[in-house]
């Protein structure tokens, strides 16, 4: 279940600029601010279903997107394999050059590091 929002996530903030308004926000609400499709439906003031639907609708397209482009994918790929180089860096460290590899590492770190500040697997 956290994989799944995770990856909402990811996909929303590559491809929910391409959603109609009421997608993104409906979409917004329901991943990031935890209502429920009753309140979202309060909220926007439209039925329960007619949120269910904007949110279904809403993952399916940026699945298709993400389908054709691959971009969340990519992503991924490439934080891994940054996540790699940031670890054979760190290898490198000895006593005559660790300044320079920490100023390296620092500025490689904010790329090895998920948005919820997990770090990603290698």
């Amino acid at each position: 279940m956290m994989e799944q929002l995770l990856y909402l996530s990811t996909l929303f903030d590559l491809y929910g600029a391409l959603l109609t308004e009421k997608q993104q926000e409906c979409l917004r609400m329901h991943l990031f601010e935890d209502f429920s499709l009753s309140e979202i439906g309060e909220e926007l003031g439209i039925s329960r279903q007619a949120v269910y639907d904007n949110v279904h609708r809403s993952e399916k397209a940026m699945e298709s997107y993400e389908k054709k482009l691959g971009l969340a994918a990519r992503y991924q790929g490439e934080r891994q394999e940054l996540a790699k180089i940031y670890e054979a860096i760190k290898g490198l460290k000895q006593p005559g050059n660790a300044e320079a590899v920490d100023e390296v590492l620092d500025r490689l770190e904010p790329y090895t590091v998920q948005g919820h500040g997990q770090e990603v697997s290698v």
